[in-house]
């Protein structure tokens, strides 16, 4: 699939086209199109059709319009309100007229002046005294000669987001210019039987379709992105994603263990003799993958994902006893100290009978007892070591290190991942995590990771009851809350702000946790903790809420992921409808951990974005994390999964995860059919991994 020479006018340097040069250049690389295939590998923001230009006399109330015509008088108004002004322009044409206002845009006195032919889009409302106007529409000036109207009237016109100094209306003529320059026979990277397949164009005639549509093209399917031009070029760039996917994956079926593993009678009697209880069904499918995975002569990368509560440490720790019972060491990975620590706990005390050794490694291990436990991990005598990031330490070195299990995987840097992979012996890696993943972007983001899943939960387990209540009655909140604490049992309450915003009207944790703790429970120790607090500080709050010497703990979302307090029944979210869903869910994952009826309280305030309370309903109708994930997705987009902007999300220059989901499946299995039929050379695989990692960017496991 390498490229001919005609590939390398897509490399062209913007600043080289016709009317760029080095200062507009400059503003188009700020939004990161450097180079002339960057410009037409980034789609129009929408589509108009001003095919059909309106008479401004025709244009009537509520309608969006498309209207060209002549500044007839152009004038900045002051208004009573301080510094606040209008300019205000009055269109003509040959029918009427109508009154054009930017509000507060001072800087158009110099760029819309009487004479000049413009053409404009907006909505039409009727002012306050009759007549009509349009306020803050879009407008283009319209150059007559070097035949600009064919770009900007009389067609279905793309508009392009603005770059700093560089308009939709000039990016367009760039655009024109620059397809200019394609040779007809644009080299192609779909393979012609694939696109004959699928009914696909050619690259060069989908990026002219896309760019300048012909007349008869559906406007609804171009501002949807579902033209055949479209659809093929996102279907390129998925299929460029998922022949690097699966390159990589390829390549690390080429990389052997140094040490193999073996299953016998033995091994599964010491995995026994661990287990405290009977494994779920979908335990123990996610178990057998793993350890089918183990057994193979290449290193195991996989993703176990599963709801908070489904039980996939036994199923990790079960697998590591598999590794140490074939004498090689195992390191657990966990986010934060608090996380370590509760996994090492619960860890030490399943191997309590067991003849292997596992010891803790943080931040605060203590420099004495680090020096000790670095001997023993270099001997081999400690067999499973939980930490934090401590364990990437350049002075930690294992002896046999066969097993690496990463928690919460997200939270961690592709460096801190590489690390502690390449202490081991080509070593087995098992990621976890308990925000379950939607099927788009599994397909991305651990493209190249086999999939495991818990979806369902070991018995005993009552579900969460979750209720949306209104802020007015917030008094039925803290009797709910009163009647819990005075019953022995602990609550949360959520707050999204650490401090007071001047900007938005929301309760801060800590103001509100000094008038629960003095006015509304002083009867019971309240805790607060919020992602200003310093490490050790979060840590001690923690830890005393775990132990139960704090009864109400109120935070910020530093909360969401970690602790585990079977005692805690009730979880207050304030102002819930300002949190996204999967964000909710992990939440309320922090209740409902032990034997106690437990509740989630979602309280909000109105008026509600219809997006809101979407979310909020989603919430109570179910506690599926894998349906909670697929509808966040579909609300939110995939750029915020997480709550915060996934480190290492590929970088896509048109795939919208949600839209295009059916185009990525499909590039996946195209993907893979054409290497099973290309059978390509390790040169080649090399040279795509490598210009692949260089275009998306996606995160590594090691």
């Amino acid at each position: 699939m390498s490229a001919p020479a005609n590939e390398d006018v897509l490399a062209t340097p913007l600043q080289f086209l016709k009317g760029v040069g080095e200062k507009r250049a400059a503003d188009l690389a700020r939004v990161g199109l450097h180079t002339l295939e960057d410009l037409l590998f980034r789609f129009p923001r929408r589509y108009e059709d001003r095919s059909r230009l309106l008479p401004i006399a025709s244009v009537r109330p509520g309608i969006r319009a498309t209207l060209t015509g002549r500044i007839v008088h152009a004038a900045l108004r002051t208004t009573r309100r301080r510094g606040f002004m209008i300019f205000e322009v009055i269109l003509s044409d040959d029918s009427g007229s109508i009154l054009l206002t930017w509000l507060n845009q001072k800087f158009l006195t110099n760029v819309l002046k009487a004479g000049q032919h413009i053409v404009v889009y907006g909505l039409a409302e009727m002012r306050g005294h009759g007549g009509l106007q349009i306020t803050n529409p879009e407008f283009e000036h319209l150059d007559e000669e070097e035949g600009g109207a064919v770009l900007h009237t009389g067609r279905i016109v793309p508009v392009y987001e603005r770059a700093g100094t560089v308009t939709p209306k000039l990016q367009r003529k760039i655009v024109f210019d620059a397809l200019a320059r394609l040779p007809a026979d644009l080299f192609d990277p779909v393979p012609e039987a694939l696109r004959s397949r699928e009914g696909l164009p050619t690259r060069y005639a989908a990026l002219h379709a896309t760019h300048f549509p012909p007349s008869d093209v559906s406007l609804e399917d171009l501002n949807r992105f579902r033209t055949s031009g479209q659809r093929r070029l996102i279907f390129e760039e998925a299929f460029l994603f998922q022949l690097g996917v699966a390159a990589r994956r390829r390549s690390t079926l080429t990389e052997p263990k140094s040490a193999s593993i073996v299953v016998t009678d033995a091994t599964r009697e010491a995995a026994r003799q661990v287990l405290p209880f009977k494994l779920t069904a979908g335990q123990r499918t996610a178990l057998k993958e793993i350890v089918d995975d183990l057994q193979k002569p290449h290193p195991m990368n996989r993703l176990l994902q599963g709801d908070v509560g489904a039980g996939k440490t036994i199923v990790a720790l079960l697998a590591a006893v598999v590794a140490m019972e074939n004498h090689l060491q195992v390191a657990f990975m966990a986010p934060t100290e608090i996380l370590a620590e509760q996994h090492f706990a619960t860890i030490s005390r399943l191997l309590a009978g067991s003849r292997f050794r596992v010891a803790l490694l943080t931040g605060s291990t203590t420099a004495a007892a680090r020096r000790q436990q670095r001997a023993e991990i270099a001997s081999g005598a400690i067999h499973l070591l939980v930490g934090t990031h401590a364990l990437v330490q350049d002075d930690v070195s294992f002896h046999r290190l066969g097993f690496v299990i990463i928690d919460e995987q997200h939270r961690f840097g592709v460096m801190q991942r590489a690390m502690l992979r390449e202490k081991g012996l080509h070593p087995d890696v098992l990621v976890m995590t308990a925000t379950p993943i939607p099927r788009t972007l599994a397909l991305t983001l651990y493209g190249d990771l086999d999939c495991s899943a818990i979806r369902d939960k070991p018995p005993g387990r009552t579900p969460v009851k979750t209720l949306m209540i209104p802020d007015a009655r917030r008094d039925e909140v803290h009797r709910f809350l009163q009647a819990e604490l005075e019953a022995g049992r602990q609550a949360y309450v959520i707050y999204p702000l650490v401090e007071e915003s001047e900007k938005i009207d929301l309760k801060a944790a800590t103001e509100m946790a000094d008038t629960l703790a003095h006015e509304v429970f002083p009867q019971f120790r309240v805790g607060l903790l919020h992602g200003k607090m310093k490490a050790d500080a979060k840590d001690r709050v923690m830890k005393a809420f775990a132990a139960g010497e704090i009864d109400l703990l109120v935070s910020t979302t530093v909360i969401e992921v970690g602790i585990d307090v079977p005692n805690a029944t009730v979880m207050v979210v304030e102002h819930a409808e300002r949190f996204g869903l999967s964000q909710l869910h992990q939440l309320r994952g922090r209740v409902g951990r032990g034997t106690h009826a437990s509740h989630c309280l979602l309280v909000y305030q109105t008026p509600m974005t219809p997006d809101a309370k979407e979310r909020l309903t989603a919430m109570v109708e179910t506690t599926d994390g894998f349906e909670i994930a697929e509808r966040d997705l579909r609300l939110r987009g995939a750029g915020d999964f997480f709550g915060t902007r996934q480190a290492g999300m590929p970088t896509f220059r048109l795939i919208d995860l949600v839209r295009d989901r059916e185009l990525l499946e499909l590039a996946q299995r195209e993907a893979e059919r054409w290497f099973g039929e290309a059978a390509p050379n390790a040169r080649a695989v090399g040279e795509l991994l490598r210009s692949w990692s260089a275009r998306f960017r996606l995160m590594e496991v090691g």
